[in-house]
């Protein structure tokens, strides 16, 4: 009886940190090829080291579909708590080996990354000079993926979210605004609801939090929208409404300087309020290093 023990304890003991870094790259990237490149190794070493993670677990991990290996049940299982072994023990080795402290990776739909991060991310670097910040930015749904995927550490977002592997702190207020060229019809008036409803409208793609907040906010008043652009960048919808296309709708964060310098101009109506929460967005069963959890003080500090 004390054999059969021990060797189960020498088994759970052959799994390797490398075997465990191979399967979370593959898991991303869909192939051993691609993920002997992420982690700088050969694919025959990669395909070798995946083989024998799965032969001690004595499961298969991904099934193949056409080219691209993708993880199955098992897979799915091992995922979440494998990437975070691997976080803890890429802290471990800094805290001993006198590096850095690790990368802050994060991700952020436009908005934030664009108007809100980049004066926190400076303040930051001001106090902790030797932090190395690596920051995505997309849509909210591309954060989404971002985090769910274990790609980084933490997501910003201006939508709402229901994976239901994250878990969402509500960080700071936002207001949706309607904005105009000063030459547009409507400028300087009070627009009715039949002229919104007539008037050409320049909006975000689908997928983002701010075109979710738009539709959201416009149709339950509106019914419907005359939608002449969908654009992928908030910056390109300011330039387009200045010239006078259409009306925009977008963060009050994003044209305040365009409001202030005139060449933009707050749409008056007699529509409610838009208010929403912009969030931070985390992994459950990610474990956050020192410098994510002291950037999300740092963030929820700021917003006091």
């Amino acid at each position: 009886m004390t054999s059969k023990i021990d060797h189960r304890a020498d088994s759970r003991l052959r799994l390797s940190l490398r075997q465990l870094e191979v399967f979370v790259a593959t898991a991303r990237e869909g192939s051993t090829r691609a993920a002997a490149t992420r982690v700088a190794r050969s694919q025959s070493a990669a395909s070798a080291a995946l083989a024998e993670l799965e032969g001690i677990l004595g499961v298969n991990l991904f099934d193949r579909v056409g080219r691209r290996l993708m993880l199955n049940e098992n897979g799915h299982a091992l995922r979440t708590k494998a990437a975070a072994l691997l976080e803890q023990a890429a802290e471990i080795q800094s805290l001993f080996a006198n590096e850095h402290p690790a990368p802050l990776r994060m991700a952020a739909s436009f908005t934030i990354g664009e108007y809100l991060l980049p004066e926190l991310v400076a303040r930051w670097k001001d106090a902790h000079p030797d932090s190395q910040v690596r920051l995505q930015i997309g849509n909210t749904t591309q954060v989404i993926d971002a985090v769910a995927g274990f790609d980084v550490d933490l997501g910003f977002i201006e939508g709402s979210q229901t994976h239901p592997e994250l878990s969402t702190q509500s960080w700071v207020s936002d207001e949706l605004v309607i904005v105009a060229s000063p030459a547009h019809p409507l400028a300087g008036q009070m627009a009715g609801l039949r002229q919104l409803r007539e008037a050409h409208w320049v909006l975000r793609e689908r997928g983002s939090g701010t075109r979710e907040a738009a539709d959201r906010w416009l149709l339950e008043h509106l019914g419907r929208l005359n939608v002449g652009f969908e654009l992928g960048s908030t910056e390109a919808i300011k330039q387009f409404v200045a010239r006078g296309v259409g009306l925009g709708c977008v963060s009050r964060y994003a044209v305040a300087e365009a409001l202030a310098q005139g060449w933009l101009v707050e749409l008056r109506t007699r529509l409610p309020k838009a208010l929403r929460h912009l969030d931070i967005v985390t992994h459950r069963d990610k474990h956050l290093g020192r410098s994510a959890l002291a950037f999300v003080e740092h963030c929820m500090q700021a917003a006091l």
